[in-house]
């Protein structure tokens, strides 16, 4: 058994949503890296520009809106194959359910949960067809520990979960194999303004058993791994990555 190699994505046609974003564009170039033949698609074309400079060219570009339901078949139905497709793109609003108009609910659902499954059960077509595949969905902590103002969110991400074991379920005999990566707080562009906050900031880095947020970059190991061979028997599952933050109770140190 050659277990070095099982890390090795040298020959799989990986697609990744989301690329251009924090995470999703560490997880880029942890595939290239590891020898994935990988398109990064997102909305953001001058993102797509920047990875594919970072990267030298090594890796391909495609500009989709996942809120498009035709640009979303036109890709796929050029994709031709697909080993492994990982899915990042999401949204929050943060309010109070009392707070929240239909509209604000809607967009986090359409974005965090619909386009997944569009995306997600397009994917999984193709995968049957083929007799094989890994799709790789970001999850998050909230879709088990909620706070206050964010309950759309976590609806969202709970439901997220439920589709990736209802595809482990429905497509195990075609050896197509789903999973979700549920991360804890990430240092990325959209927790900036939380980040900038020093007591949000602490309040969140002291949730945690690592005692603070993770990069970006501690998400793609993940990744690599659901990806590639050495998670050859690994379906319908939930990683969580989030620095110990739902092994504990509270912010709160008491003294010994």
């Amino acid at each position: 058994m050659d277990y070095r190699g099982m890390f090795d994505l040298t020959g799989k046609s990986i697609s990744i949503f989301g690329a251009a974003g924090g995470i999703g564009r560490a997880c880029t170039h942890a595939l290239v890296e590891c020898g994935g033949s990988v398109v990064a698609v997102d909305w953001d074309k001058q993102g797509l520009d920047t990875l594919a400079e970072e990267l030298g060219g090594r890796c391909a570009t495609a500009s989709v809106d996942v809120l498009d339901a035709a640009a979303v078949d036109h890709y796929l139905d050029a994709a031709g194959r697909i080993d492994v497709l990982v899915y990042t793109p999401a949204m929050n609003v943060r309010k109070r359910l009392s707070d929240f108009t239909e509209e604000e609910f809607r967009r986090v659902i359409e974005l965090n949960l619909v386009s997944a499954f569009r995306v997600l059960r397009g994917t999984a077509m193709l995968m049957a067809k083929q007799g094989a595949g890994s799709i790789v969905a970001f999850s998050s902590i909230r879709a088990t520990t909620v706070e206050p103002g964010q309950g759309a969110y976590a609806a969202s991400k709970a439901g997220l979960e439920m589709l990736i074991r209802t595809l482990a379920s429905e497509l195990g005999p075609q050896n197509v194999r789903a999973n979700a990566i549920r991360p804890g707080v990430v240092e990325t562009r959209l927790t900036e303004q939380l980040r900038a906050n020093a007591e949000w900031n602490r309040a969140y880095s002291e949730k945690s058993a690592l005692g603070r947020w993770a990069r970006p970059s501690e998400l793609a190991g993940a990744v690599v791994y659901l990806a590639s061979d050495a998670s050859s028997f690994v379906t319908g599952s939930i990683l969580t990555v989030d620095g110990g933050w739902t092994a504990q109770d509270g912010r709160y140190t008491p003294p010994a």
